[in-house]
């Protein structure tokens, strides 16, 4: 881990545990008025914890400096603190005040549910389009400013410039990466550290179907979707995980989240489908794995499975969606229309429905507000899979 990224979280972590509240800590390379300023002269990074966590316990009681600069081996690492965005922009437009008040950040209600998102730095891989982009507008609207990581950048970036405006204020970033590529992701989770001190919950969406017979599967097929959906979420957890133990050797009471978006497939098996639940099956097993080993540090690591998304581009898409090629194919005995398709599976459904993006924010919610769950795999299929 690069020296400004190790510091921003070390950073973070410290105002974390006087505040309990997720401030951003932003690397600041160029030059700024450092008024209110903490300033921690050191040899090496082992060195840092403990002196910049001296640094932040002598600061004025009650206040936090604007700015933080941690001089290691001849070079400074400045970064810019605040309780927001708009915080950290005011300091770059010259508008300084003398220090930060802990009372200024929120600290009411952080245990409710409706407020457990509020002001967190999250990430949604695949999040630019479809059930992604549900997931991201629910983080958003519940409070959290939201990484929108996408291969697809130009989307992402579409949609953090439409979510800032409706907004009226920063709340999302796009994030160009390949979650296949481990090079992309490891940069990825330096830019998130440099941009904002750290990250509160990862939210693992990413995802491909290959559907198929076993005894026709394309092997480079099955070997992709293995390669998406269940590599690359431990590529995701790894990184991840390592920017989140950096954070938490100062914030040592702070819970961190790693949620992956599994599915229905991952509860049960899927015919004609294996290289998709196979995957998914995997993906449990590394959720329960990872949350056993990460809880040291605080990350709880789990999984929402939902049923099937009827409304997103997998089955509704006009042209390759999963509704018409079933109608096409005459998968669905006596169906005449792509309603006779999505009636059917529906049905299927003991709530009369497809899963919605209201409905994985509900179970994403819980899982980051539920403090003392770890290692779980929560069904939101409308009860067409039932755990016993």
């Amino acid at each position: 881990m690069k020296p400004e990224v190790f510091f921003a979280a070390m950073i973070r972590g410290n105002i974390i545990e006087k505040t309990n509240e997720p401030w951003i800590v932003c690397y600041q390379t160029a030059d700024i008025e450092k008024n209110a300023q903490l300033s921690v002269n050191i040899n090496n990074k082992q060195e840092a914890e403990e002196q910049v966590r001296e640094g932040f316990n002598k600061f004025q009681k009650g206040k936090i400096p604007l700015t933080a600069t941690v001089s290691c081996n001849g070079k400074d690492y400045t970064y810019i603190t605040a309780p927001d965005f708009a915080g950290i922009e005011k300091i770059r437009r010259g508008e300084l005040i003398e220090a930060w008040e802990i009372e200024s950040c929120n600290a009411a209600g952080r245990n409710c549910r409706q407020e457990a998102l509020k002001n967190r730095i999250a990430l949604v891989t695949g999040g630019a389009q479809g059930f992604g982009e549900e997931i991201v507008r629910g983080l958003v609207s519940a409070g959290a400013v939201v990484f929108i990581a996408d291969l697809n950048v130009q989307g992402a970036e579409k949609l953090a410039e439409t979510l800032n405006r409706e907004h009226g204020k920063t709340t999302a970033f796009a994030a160009e990466v390949n979650v296949a590529d481990e090079a992309t992701v490891e940069k990825m989770f330096e830019t998130i550290a440099l941009k904002a001190g750290g990250l509160d919950l990862c939210v693992s969406n990413a995802g491909v179907l290959r559907a198929a017979p076993v005894l026709e599967q394309d092997m480079a097929s099955f070997r992709f979707v293995t390669e998406i959906n269940y590599t690359a979420f431990a590529i995701i957890s790894k990184h991840c995980g390592l920017l989140m133990k950096a954070q938490n050797l100062c914030a040592p009471s702070w819970f961190t989240d790693i949620i992956q978006i599994n599915s229905k497939s991952g509860l049960e098996g899927s015919g004609k489908n294996a290289a998709y639940a196979g995957s998914k099956f995997g993906g449990i097993g590394l959720v329960q794995s990872f949350a056993k080993e990460l809880v040291e540090y605080r990350i709880k690591v789990n999984a929402v499975c939902p049923g099937n998304f009827f409304d997103g581009p997998l089955w509704a898409d006009p042209e390759n969606g999963l509704f018409i090629q079933y109608l096409k194919t005459g998968k669905v005995p006596g169906a005449k229309t792509i309603e006779d398709v999505k009636a059917f599976y529906e049905a299927k459904v003991p709530m009369g429905r497809g899963c919605t993006g209201p409905d994985v924010i509900r179970a994403v919610l819980y899982l980051v507000e539920q403090v003392y769950e770890t290692g779980q795999a929560l069904p939101v299929t409308g009860g067409q899979v039932m755990l016993s």
